[in-house]
């Protein structure tokens, strides 16, 4: 699913991000969305979101549907 678009995300979602300072290698970090910090529809790089460990970063891909 996009992670680009914020009606797509959801709390309790599990995700793969990309973190800031990954960014350049693209490597990606998996865990569940606790909150979402885009407030605008859609980001082109995808949603920013903080997981339930604390780490930020924005979403590349969305894992599991609830």
């Amino acid at each position: 699913m996009n992670g680009n678009i914020r009606k797509n995300v959801k709390a309790g979602q599990k995700v793969d991000i990309i973190l800031k300072q990954d960014q350049r290698t693209g490597k990606l970090t998996q865990g569940i969305v606790k909150d979402i910090l885009t407030n605008s529809a859609n980001h082109p790089h995808g949603i920013k979101v903080r997981l339930e460990s604390g780490l930020v970063g924005r979403i590349s891909s969305i894992l599991e549907n609830d």
